[in-house]
């Protein structure tokens, strides 16, 4: 199999809180190369993180991508914001936006990249229209809302098929993975399809992190 070259996107929903700016150093040190904000609202999904405030300062100490990931209601209200808050790369849930293109369009006219992302009972085809206005695709390998769940397994076929067709239309979408996502699982998922991996407790809980993010690195060689 040729080599691939991964990209990894520590997801900050799992970092300590009271350590904030020194979380965000370390992924700046590491080969991360996106920094993965999770936005919940309570009601998309049953929990609730951070929001503007704390991505803005985030934002400002961050020296990689900030790759914002909006699992709210209604988020067409608040891309301005997001945008203004340091988001770089927006992505919102295809089962709760029922104008998909328009909100698509809406940040990318904000500037950012898009960002589709998709729950593990979401077939791959609901994209099929609208895959040549996507950066990237996020598909989501637990059901959002909290962090440290296993990977479903299904996961690995929908990645294929989301690979075809994104080859098929010769689009140039990023496949992103969040959930589940470890060393040990990696390769795999690379192999099946996936251009970015997202993990949180399982980089941030590490003894060394930047050696986690390192091997996920190293998953498409």
């Amino acid at each position: 199999m040729e080599k691939k070259h991964v990209l990894v996107a520590p997801s900050l929903l799992a970092a300590n809180f009271l350590e904030l700016a020194k979380e965000v150093d370390m992924v700046n040190r590491s080969e991360a190369d996106w920094l993965h904000l999770d936005v919940m609202d309570g009601h998309f999904v049953p929990n609730i993180s951070y929001g503007i405030p704390v991505i803005s300062h985030v934002s400002k100490h961050a020296r990689k991508m900030c790759d914002v990931h909006l699992m709210i209601e209604r988020p067409e209200q608040y891309a301005e914001a997001f945008q203004k808050a340091g988001a770089q790369q927006l992505t919102v849930h295809a089962e709760i936006c029922p104008n998909l293109h328009r909100n698509i369009q809406q940040i990318k006219g904000l500037g950012m990249k898009a960002g589709v992302a998709l729950n593990p009972h979401t077939p791959v085809q609901i994209l099929e229209n609208i895959i040549n206005d996507i950066d990237v695709v996020l598909v989501m390998a637990v059901n959002p809302g909290f962090g440290g769940q296993a990977f479903i397994p299904q996961t690995l076929p929908k990645l294929r098929q989301l690979r075809a067709l994104i080859t098929e239309h010769k689009a140039h979408a990023l496949i992103e993975v969040d959930g589940g996502v470890t060393v040990d699982n990696a390769a795999e998922i690379v192999a099946a399809g996936a251009d970015v991996l997202v993990a949180g407790s399982n980089i941030f809980s590490a003894p060394d992190p930047e050696a986690v993010i390192r091997q996920l690195k190293a998953a498409g060689q």
